[in-house]
């Protein structure tokens, strides 16, 4: 009997399933109130994220003319459905992965990749010239940042030898924090991530003073609900992810929301100092740079390996054992 309800309760309340989603809302709520109290506004209250949820949840769907209507239901379902499903391999809340293999690293970066696809792909499926132009927008910045945050996420794997979340994390445990041996790959998987979830100051896809909602435009109700329900999943399964691999892993619950906490209020921080980038500036500059300095990285920490045993025996013939 345990084997049939455990997999249940781990997919569908703890440590993912209800656990992501409500932990979403309680992060979407942080990181607007650190930002407003940043810009030196109030900021909303406790219960905002999830009555803004229920109010979209209750009201009715339309569905706009001339889109393809499967599709334009099942998007925002699919985007929700592959960032909870990503959460699964990921050490939440402390917890060792309830499903875990060898490799699951460049699973759960393929899942991640699936909400700004769907919104991309959202997009495009209407005929209104606010969510087109955002469709292109996100692809567009989808390329972008996918290829720095992956190299980012692969300095730590390289480290460790292996491309298991799990052994990573014990990984980054027994070591010292990869954030200071790794510290390019660090602020690039930060800046990565920010780029990944639309924050500011890379918004341009759903700018609202230039083209209203970006590629969501056209989405109400249920349809949009979920759409950012899947954000506040990417984004806590993101802060996971960077915690464990460089910040010395996550061992408990407590080090869990401190060291994800950490880290939210550094991207409130960065969203409060820089003003909004044209989409050529976080396009341009963020592909060459980040790109480019991950990559150098990257090829340190191969040569580092390859090189280590016969560097060792020289160092200590030189400093005498």
């Amino acid at each position: 009997m345990n084997l049939t309800i455990s997999p249940i309760i781990v997919i569908l309340l703890f440590p993912c399933g209800l656990f992501l989603l409500g932990w979403g809302l309680v992060y979407e709520f942080v990181d607007r109130k650190l930002v407003a109290r940043f810009q030196n506004r109030i900021g909303p209250r406790w219960f905002q994220p999830l009555a803004d949820t229920v109010k979209l949840l209750a009201k009715e769907e339309i569905i706009p003319h001339g889109v393809h209507a499967g599709l334009f239901i099942a998007l925002p379902i699919v985007a929700v459905a592959s960032a909870l499903t990503a959460g699964i391999y990921v050490p939440m809340a402390g917890i060792a992965p309830q499903y875990s293999f060898s490799g699951d690293l460049v699973v759960v970066l393929y899942l991640l990749s699936m909400m700004t696809l769907c919104i991309g792909l959202a997009g495009a499926n209407t005929m209104d010239r606010f969510s087109l132009v955002g469709a292109t927008r996100a692809l567009t910045q989808l390329f972008s940042y996918e290829a720095p945050f992956l190299l980012a996420l692969l300095g730590p794997a390289i480290a460790a030898g292996t491309w298991q979340i799990s052994q990573i994390n014990g990984f980054a445990q027994g070591s010292t924090w990869m954030a200071l041996t790794q510290p390019i790959g660090f602020v690039i998987a930060i800046v990565g991530l920010m780029g990944k979830l639309e924050l500011p100051p890379f918004d341009a896809p759903e700018a609202e003073t230039e083209i209203v909602s970006g590629a969501m435009t056209e989405y109400s109700g249920r349809g949009l609900a979920l759409f950012h329900l899947g954000r506040n999943v990417e984004l806590v399964i993101g802060l996971t992810l960077i915690s464990s691999f460089y910040l010395g892993g996550i061992h408990n619950p407590l080090d869990f929301i401190l060291k994800t906490l950490a880290l939210l209020l550094v991207t409130a921080g960065l969203q409060s100092l820089f003003a909004r980038l044209r989409i050529d500036q976080t396009v341009g500059m963020w592909w060459r740079l980040g790109a480019m300095a991950a990559l150098i990285q990257l090829l340190a920490i191969i040569a580092g390996h390859f090189l280590a045993p016969y560097i060792q025996p020289f160092l200590q013939s030189l400093f005498g054992g």
